[in-house]
């Protein structure tokens, strides 16, 4: 029997354990700081569980001590050292915790310790990535575009929108800048300058936000033209516009009345109530890929589409599904073999590797999430 450890029982580490668990060849152990969040998870379903502090170095090498393989799922704000910690552990990783470091300079560590890190594992980057790998190994690839978003399904939210993960980091993304590449070279532009809008089937029309979700395709892939698109609602996003532009989202603190405060901790605190998903709320999830290029020697453009809700069986989110199916799909193929190239790997080495595209999109079929290609 396999023991699988997942590091973070939040919206998207506790629905990778419950779907892990059910394979009885995996003993699913779930690890976190918070003491009542396990224990509801071990009291419904047969997960092992452990309270560790997985922001500090001997929290996480006494979590991932006895594991064959682990699952990285906490805050972007200590993922890097958990994932530094787990590879001088020396134990093979499947991480989506999206942190900000380069995820490249833990390389040679990795490949020191003889340990397979996939970074970066979820919807996108993740699943568009391995797709693109997939597809550049039969095609010259020179363009490559990205929509997606995870949205509630009920388009009249408050302000259009809510989210699964902290608010704070959902405020800090649109105060930031996108990058993309534009004939080989890469360009920065913020979040929210553009006004691309763009329809999805079964959605309508979605606003387009630059988004930093390429992330090492910049590096990795050697595409002339790239982008990915953060999909919003359009009300949402011209709410976002107007708070930005009047400074509430700013993170320079002011004075009020004497008490310094910073204006977009004062949004999170207003905004983090109304955003939280309630129990049996919908949401969706949507991607569009349009990958373009030379195969066999003549032009080319396949379409990627992805369209996925809330499961009301198991109450898991659509947005927990698609990120946390995907990481698990690969953990599987790399605890198997089939996939076990030493050191860091971003998602489109894994797509580069033959079958392991088939493998995840079996997987994720199997678990109602479809991915149609034409």
């Amino acid at each position: 029997m396999s023991k699988i450890v997942v590091l973070g029982c939040g919206a998207v580490g506790k629905y990778m354990a419950i779907d892990l668990c059910k394979d009885p060849s995996y003993e699913v152990i779930s690890v976190d700081v918070n003491r009542e969040a396990l224990e509801q998870l071990a009291s419904e379903y047969p997960i092992q569980i452990r309270v560790e502090d997985l922001s500090s170095a001997e929290g996480v090498t006494r979590a991932v001590e006895d594991a064959d393989i682990v699952i990285g799922s906490v805050p972007y704000s200590i993922g890097y050292s958990m994932l530094e910690n787990v590879i001088r552990a020396g134990k093979n990783i499947v991480d989506i915790s999206y942190f900000m470091e380069d995820p490249f300079g833990l390389d040679e560590l990795a490949k020191a310790n003889g340990v397979t890190a996939v970074v970066d594992c979820g919807v996108v980057p993740g699943m568009g990535n391995i797709i693109l790998g997939d597809q550049s190994r039969k095609m010259k690839v020179t363009r490559y575009e990205c929509y997606v978003g995870g949205v509630p399904k009920s388009r009249k939210a408050p302000l259009g929108y809510k989210s699964p993960f902290p608010v704070l980091e959902v405020l800090e993304e649109y105060i930031e800048n996108g990058t993309m590449v534009e004939n080989g070279k890469v360009v920065v532009r913020p979040m929210l300058s553009e006004t691309m809008t763009i329809d999805i089937d079964k959605v309508g029309t979605m606003a387009c936000l630059n988004s930093d979700g390429l992330r090492t395709l910049i590096h990795t892939m050697h595409i002339p033209d790239m982008f990915e698109k953060t999909l919003r609602y359009p009300n949402h996003v011209d709410q976002m516009r107007v708070f930005k532009d009047t400074g509430l989202l700013n993170t320079t603190p002011i004075k009020v009345e004497g008490v310094s405060v910073r204006p977009i901790d004062v949004m999170t605190s207003l905004l983090s109530p109304l955003w939280k998903y309630e129990l049996g709320e919908a949401d969706i999830t949507v991607m569009k890929l349009v990958i373009s290029g030379v195969e066999d020697g003549k032009q080319a453009t396949y379409t990627y589409s992805m369209y996925d809700e809330y499961d009301p069986a198991t109450g898991a989110l659509s947005m927990a599904r698609t990120t946390g199916y995907t990481c698990n799909a690969v953990t599987r193929l790399v605890l198997d073999g089939t996939y076990s190239q030493k050191g860091i790997s971003p998602p489109e080495f894994v797509g580069r590797a033959d079958g392991c595209w088939t493998s995840v999109e079996k997987y994720l079929e199997d678990r109602g999430v479809k991915i149609s290609k034409r």
